[in-house]
């Protein structure tokens, strides 16, 4: 019986520089943002510029966590408790958890059967609630119709938070993910695209926004130290009107963090040639479709989502289990309790929303979801899609 050998969880060594640089600053003692020398920028200041250039914009903010980062967009753009906040119902538990954790009151949103939010249901909402956020969620990668959403935003009056954790280094229509909305959030845990085992990234293209994320992420009065920063001016409107959530990065993550941005777009070209080989592939087993991709993405592929059609969905614990004990570790989206990191919108009791999201649920029913580290070759690709197609065919003869 073919068997897959390699971990799914595996993630490539940091480069040398990174370890090179961790070690120093670890055997400075000096971890701490704003532990500097006269005269020296640090760490974190210095990945603020880099990725703020990288990206496009003019400020950045380096944050704990991604989780962290979308929190402090959320209350940057003006969340305040009671406040409506439409947001797609497929993402990570993060983001309904950033929503609560800000006080405001998450309106979820259809999806399609691309995974991208319900442009119809999207204006419903809007309307109905009268929200005046939108929290968007690239979630795995997909990015919905920008222009529809952005016109949907401007007619409304609404504010749009994008959550780039996993679309950090993709586009649409050219444009960088992130450079759509009034301010993003990207992520850097260890399954992203840049591994610091945590870690956050906030952008964005408004002083006011840039200066309330600034204080909010714990700069005291040392916001000049920061390295993507708005003028003195914006400051003096809001510094003792924020309060200090103290959740910037240290200086041994932004280490790590500029080591690996450098060689981002040659790692993202990696990433799609694995993506587009299981791409290839898994089109090519009867009994499975995947979602088709907009002409206008630029995607990264660090994550691949299919459906099992040719089954129910009773058959897809089965499934999963058949694969796992070939060594193909995959996730489920439509499994009606929490598993590990994977959890659907109707988990999340927390909200106290017993709203039904059908087109969500039928999305969700038969998707599968598997990490493509950058430890597997093209040829680790065809092995895992001839073992899919083998235990897949099994089920469906039983």
């Amino acid at each position: 019986m073919l068997r897959f050998t390699k971990s799914f969880t595996q993630q490539e060594a940091l480069p040398q520089a990174a370890i090179d640089r961790a070690v120093d600053i670890l055997q400075s003692g000096r971890l701490h943002r704003y532990n500097l020398t006269a005269g020296e920028e640090g760490e974190v200041a210095l990945l603020e510029a880099e990725y703020a250039a990288w990206q496009g914009v003019p400020y950045c903010v380096a944050t704990t966590s991604g989780g962290t980062a979308i929190q402090l967009a959320l209350r940057a753009a003006g969340v305040t408790p009671g406040d409506k906040v439409l947001a797609n119902a497929y993402t990570l538990a993060p983001v309904p958890g950033a929503i609560y954790n800000t006080g405001g009151v998450p309106v979820l949103v259809e999806i399609d059967e691309s995974y991208h939010i319900d442009l119809a249901d999207l204006r419903r909402k809007a309307e109905a609630h009268q929200a005046r956020y939108l929290l968007l969620s690239h979630m795995r990668g997909h990015i919905a119709d920008m222009d529809a959403i952005c016109a949907i935003a401007e007619e409304f009056g609404i504010i749009i938070i994008e959550d780039c954790a996993h679309t950090m280094g993709a586009r649409y229509h050219g444009i960088r993910s992130g450079n759509f909305g009034h301010v993003a959030a990207f992520s850097t845990q260890t399954y992203k695209h840049i591994n610091s085992g945590e870690g956050g990234l906030l952008t964005t293209s408004d002083p006011l926004i840039a200066a309330k994320a600034t204080i909010m992420s714990g700069s005291y009065m040392l916001y000049e130290r920061h390295g993507a920063r708005p003028g003195p001016e914006i400051f003096d409107q809001i510094k003792t009107r924020m309060p200090n959530f103290s959740c910037r990065m240290d200086h041994l993550r932004a280490a790590l963090i500029r080591a690996q941005l450098s060689s981002l777009d040659d790692t993202i070209e990696r990433w799609n040639q694995l993506y587009d080989r299981l791409d290839e592939n898994l089109r090519q087993i009867e009994g499975v479709s995947l979602p088709q991709r907009a002409q206008a993405e630029f995607y990264v592929g660090s994550s691949i989502q299919f459906r099992p059609d040719a089954l129910s969905k009773a058959d897809i614990p089965a499934f999963i289990k058949g694969c796992g004990d070939r060594g193909v570790e995959l996730k489920w989206f439509g499994a009606d309790e929490p598993v590990a990191f994977t959890s659907r919108y109707d988990s999340w009791h927390y909200l106290n929303d017993d709203t039904e999201l059908p087109a969500t649920k039928r999305a969700l029913d038969k998707t599968i979801d598997m990490r493509v580290p950058l430890t597997f070759s093209e040829e680790d690709c065809d092995v895992i899609t001839t073992i899919i197609e083998a235990v897949l065919t099994e089920h469906i003869a039983a």
